[in-house]
């Protein structure tokens, strides 16, 4: 599958805008710690866009998001290593992420919240207003964004990455595709 397919894919199974949002934030996120790990740019960057193809159909039923998900990826004849890791991003199945993308992926999706909220109450509302000072202030903020959780980005350090690191990735990332965010 390329990445057009799976894009296609998501605006079909996906109907909520901000969450075919959240998905292209998590791809760029993945892509660029694929890139920083020497890693195959595309198959990451697909893993971030396809995590939550499921949540239309789990989101009231948490225990079969991702599991569901890593079913209909299994199903289109995507690869083992991708498929892990998207069914181990979320932490209610206690299913180890054994490999870099699995960790990375785990480390990504709720960076992106974060980083969305932190350009949200900048003033300017935008991303390329926010840097990682900024960012790893409102980490360090337990009250801000609560649903972004610290436990889950500051698991970067089992990628080998400094939390300082992940959140410039992470930043820098988004920023390069914040039109498409709208931010």
């Amino acid at each position: 599958m390329d990445r057009n397919e799976a894009l296609a894919l998501v605006k079909r199974e996906i109907a909520n805008a901000n969450l075919v949002k959240h998905t292209l934030a998590v791809e760029a996120v993945m892509r660029r710690c694929a890139r920083r790990f020497g890693a195959p740019e595309e198959r990451w960057g697909l893993a971030g866009l396809l995590h939550d193809i499921d949540y239309s159909k789990t989101a009231n039923d948490p225990d079969r998001h991702s599991l569901l998900g890593a079913e209909m990826l299994s199903g289109l004849g995507l690869d083992d290593e991708l498929v892990a890791a998207v069914k181990s991003h979320n932490d209610r199945h206690g299913i180890p992420r054994e490999t870099l993308m699995a960790k990375a992926l785990y480390a990504a999706d709720p960076l992106t919240g974060l980083i969305v909220a932190a350009a949200l109450v900048h003033p300017q509302k935008k991303l390329s207003a926010i840097d990682v000072d900024f960012l790893s202030n409102r980490f360090r903020e337990k009250s801000f964004a609560r649903g972004a959780r610290r436990d889950a980005i500051e698991s970067c350090g089992e990628m080998g990455l400094a939390l300082q690191e992940f959140l410039g990735l992470g930043l820098e990332a988004m920023q390069g595709i914040a039109a498409e965010l709208g931010l």
